[in-house]
């Protein structure tokens, strides 16, 4: 099916010059004109404060560098020249938003007609509120969408605050608060097994499903974000924000459509059944080491790492744990989640000794690491005259099955879903704020950081998190 293209459009990033615009706003955005996919007839104008303000021919020079760095696409021939041609910069500043209105307006008549606005805010958290006032002031906010990106909020008073601030000037409708991990293909295909396959969504449930995993370990470090990071940690940066996201996929119930009311209602319904984090049930880690970086107090309790067991208490899953474990440092690097079936009643078979000690067999991993992967595992009678089972496995790979050339990468989807107003793959306000709810016990009352040391896999006691269950990454189980 051909994609929809957007209508025409004035593209405006805010932190142009910064780490997001290089590594992925400006390569993305090349990648999409190359593939066709942007509107017709675009302008995209960088902006900054002042002091970091660029002329366009700089711009253009930066943005090339950017793209030939980090992007997917090199910036050559013919369709990079008719890219450039499309970037312009307009600096601004809360009290002096002029250059960047002159820029839009140039645009804007350069275009003809009606363009949409579309503001990307790839500036720090604390800067929020005064673009979108700026915003509003300004009256560039007409006729306009804007992409926020995470973290929306610290906490319950601060996503409170941080949405009562973007609403007074943005209808909920034109707010798309962006999550790359919801970008991904491989989530997509969360949905597309679920509610695709007849033979799944009967079992998807409490009384065949015995618990669920979702496991995102991470190999690097901090890598000069220590600052950031000592004031965050990851179960702000990545549970509230992306595995709590990939929970409500996994748990939801069928939509009605994939329209985007539909699929976020269901995803909320999740979440509101989602119970208030018992600290008991949750493990807080710090690798050796992080103490030491820079900006890091040698007294910090900032944690690199978390594990937590979450209930859903609702028809679908009541007694069923979900468990999500996320950090730096660790010995792999993965994105899975891990459905564990209940076992037959009566266990008639004897089975090998690794199969029986690892929990073999009954299981569904999917990994949504991109392209991703889906395995089944199982078990199976072992050759011989001996009825004995053993442990087997069927896998599908995405990229040994579809043509990949169109691929988009998370942040280049996003974006073109943004300029269609489509919101299914951005999270509502009612549902960051019920999370950072659910969250508040944790965050008053945090247990203690555990050390663990960089290449394991966290803290020892996640073993007693998880039990009588194991932990399972397809590579270490």
């Amino acid at each position: 099916m051909a994609s929809p293209r957007p209508d025409d459009h004035v593209i405006i990033l805010f932190g142009a010059t910064g780490d997001l615009a290089k590594r992925k706003l400006l390569p993305g955005l090349f990648h999409l004109a190359k593939a066709g996919l942007m509107p017709e007839n675009y302008r995209v104008i960088g902006s900054a404060p002042a002091q970091f303000a660029l002329s366009d021919e700089d711009f253009r020079k930066h943005a090339k560098d950017a793209v030939r760095e980090f992007g997917s696409s090199k910036p050559t021939g013919a369709a990079w020249d008719a890219f450039a041609s499309a970037l312009h910069f307009g600096a601004a500043d809360p009290k002096d938003p002029g250059p960047l209105v002159a820029a839009v307006q140039a645009a804007e008549k350069e275009i003809g007609g009606k363009a949409r606005r579309i503001f990307h805010l790839a500036v720090p958290p604390g800067a929020f509120g005064s673009v979108v006032g700026l915003l509003g002031d300004s009256g560039l906010a007409e006729n306009a969408r804007v992409i926020i990106e995470k973290p929306f909020g610290t906490d319950l008073a601060s996503a409170r605050a941080l949405n009562k601030a973007v609403h007074a000037v943005f209808d909920e409708s034109q707010v798309f608060r962006i999550d790359h991990f919801l970008g991904k293909e491989s989530v997509d295909n969360i949905l597309a097994l679920r509610f695709a396959n007849g033979f799944l969504e009967p079992i998807w449930n409490r009384d065949h499903i015995s618990h669920v995993q979702i496991d995102v370990p991470e190999t690097i470090g901090i890598e000069g974000r220590a600052e950031f990071f000592e004031g965050t940690g990851t179960f702000r940066d990545m549970i509230v924000t992306h595995l709590f996201q990939v929970l409500g996929f996994v748990a939801m119930e069928p939509p009605t459509s994939l329209s985007a009311k539909s699929l976020r209602d269901e995803k909320q319904k999740v979440f509101d059944a989602m119970q208030p984090l018992d600290v008991a049930h949750v493990v807080r880690g710090q690798y050796r080491g992080f103490r030491a970086e820079p900006g890091v107090s040698p007294k910090s309790q900032t944690e690199t790492f978390a594990a937590l067991r979450v209930e859903v208490d609702n028809w679908r899953w009541a007694g069923v744990h979900f468990y999500l474990r996320t950090g730096k440092s660790l010995g792999q690097r993965r994105q899975t989640i891990t459905v564990t079936l209940k076992g037959p009643t009566l266990r008639m078979f004897p089975v090998s000794t690794r199969a029986s000690r690892e929990g073999w067999g009954n299981q569904l991993v999917i990994d949504f690491d991109d392209p991703g992967w889906i395995a089944t595992r199982f078990l199976a009678k072992e050759p011989g005259p001996v009825m004995r089972l053993g442990e087997a496995e069927m896998t599908f790979r995405y990229a040994d099955s579809f043509l990949r050339a169109h691929e988009l990468e998370g942040y280049e989807r996003l974006i073109l879903e943004a300029m269609l107003g489509d919101q299914s793959l951005f999270t509502r306000s009612d549902g960051i704020e019920r999370l950072w709810e659910i969250s508040t016990p944790l965050l008053e009352n945090p247990p203690p950081v555990e050390l663990y040391s960089p290449g394991s896999w966290g803290p020892d006691s996640i073993h007693r998190l998880i039990a009588p269950h194991r932990w399972y990454l397809p590579d270490n189980h």
